[in-house]
């Protein structure tokens, strides 16, 4: 790896191991978390319980990853990320094995909602990013976590067609099973995220940066009086919503609209394929251009999508080019949001801050799968619920535009690489 992207304090190996761990863990975490909605129909059959139910335990996942996110991430900003993961990942086993015991919505809710939520917490994008955020250097950091959400992007293009398979030929347990497989996958993944532990430590005890003197509780009051901090936290509620709606709904929106059950499973696919060349364009973009810039761009384009994907008959190609141009704006969010928060503020706290920033975003998570949920059983039609995602995008994307992106004092302003 060239050392001009290695991060000081740490070596060669340790850096690798850390990107490459990120990688594998990001991969299977977040691929099984984009496909959950492809058990909708026949978990819903199997417990006789309405979309709702199903819904609303996702979205209780959701509201519990953000909840927990910041507890996660300052217990790994003080203590590393190894066990954290590890020990993520075991949970995020055992929440699987809860649903598959599931009977009816509580027993959903506790594995898939609750466990699985907080075992996000501890493998997916932000606790990955700050692992990894700490052991590159900041010329090539933004660049460097767009390629490794690019890696973990590819999960979807696995999980999603396994799952389909699966549910289409032997019924949603037996998938269920295949999904425990990837957790045994993720595990030695989430060891080598934590490899960069002792260096972070280390430099964080010999920095002469301004921030290694901060307190948690000084850069928690810098961070809500900072504007742009506080803007781009509220916009990430809406970059959770979109993304939500569309990952657990566009399934059950085809269904509706008379699609064969591939065409979910594919698009999903599709979704993380072009996402993985999207994360590393727009990590590329935020290493050349104003970080909080790109992000108010990303979130207006989505909403021009949804507006022409909703208000054309829904086919296969329209869903499969929507698919691809969704893609390409949908996880690469995560390492803009990092790199700025990183920064205004420095590394020190950098899973803190992200984690609750992410706070923000899982609430958003959690009224577009939940709320839109309501909205189809009621209305039994998705128009309200891309309409409300529509006009709030459009908003957050202009306001963070106009963000304010400068440094903390005695935060040194980045260079472009």
């Amino acid at each position: 790896m060239r050392q001009d992207a290695i991060a000081p304090g740490y070596t060669s190996a340790q850096t690798i191991a850390v990107l490459a761990g990120s990688s594998v863990m990001l991969t299977m975490s977040m691929g099984m978390r984009q496909s959950w909605g492809l058990f909708s129909v026949p978990i819903t059959q199997d417990l006789g319980i309405s979309v709702a139910d199903f819904m609303l335990a996702i979205a209780i996942q959701n509201l519990v990853w953000g909840a927990t996110q910041p507890i996660v991430g300052a217990y790994a900003d003080k203590f590393g990320s190894r066990w954290v993961a590890v020990l993520g990942t075991l949970l995020y086993a055992a929440g699987i094995g809860v649903t598959m015991a599931a009977t009816g919505s509580l027993m959903l809710i506790i594995g898939l909602g609750v466990m699985v939520g907080v075992a996000m917490s501890c493998t997916a994008l932000m606790l990955a990013l700050a692992a990894s955020a700490r052991a590159v250097s900041a010329t090539k950091r933004t660049l460097i976590l767009g390629i490794i959400s690019a890696m973990g992007s590819v999960g979807s293009f696995i999980a999603a067609p396994l799952a389909e398979g699966l549910i289409s030929s032997h019924g949603w347990l037996i998938a269920m099973v295949a999904f425990l497989g990837l957790c045994v996958v993720m595990l030695p993944g989430a060891f080598f995220t934590g490899s960069g532990d002792k260096a972070s430590a280390e430099a964080n005890r010999n920095s002469t940066q301004p921030d290694a003197t901060l307190t948690l509780r000084q850069v928690l009051k810098d961070a809500a009086g900072h504007t742009g901090y506080v803007i781009t936290a509220v916009a990430f509620f809406v970059c959770g919503l979109q993304l939500i709606f569309i990952a657990m709904h566009l399934p059950n929106y085809l269904a509706l609209c008379g699609q064969a059950p591939w065409l979910g499973a594919t698009a999903l696919g599709v979704i993380g394929a072009f996402n993985a060349l999207g994360c590393y364009l727009l990590g590329w973009l935020g290493s050349k251009y104003p970080k909080h810039v790109v992000l108010g761009v990303v979130y207006i384009l989505r909403s021009a999508l949804i507006i022409i994907y909703f208000m054309l008959p829904a086919t296969p190609a329209t869903t499969l080019i929507f698919a691809a141009l969704m893609g390409v704006l949908w996880l690469g969010v995560a390492p803009l949001v990092t790199g700025f928060v990183t920064q205004i503020f420095g590394l020190k706290y950098v899973a803190t801050l992200i984690g609750i920033a992410f706070f923000f975003h899982q609430v958003g998570s959690f009224i577009g799968v939940w709320g839109a949920g309501l909205i189809v059983d009621s209305l039994g039609s998705y128009d309200l619920a891309w309409q409300i995602a529509v006009v709030i995008g459009i908003g957050a994307g202009i306001a963070q535009i106009f963000a304010n992106d400068q440094p903390k004092a005695g935060i040194p302003t980045p260079v472009a690489a």
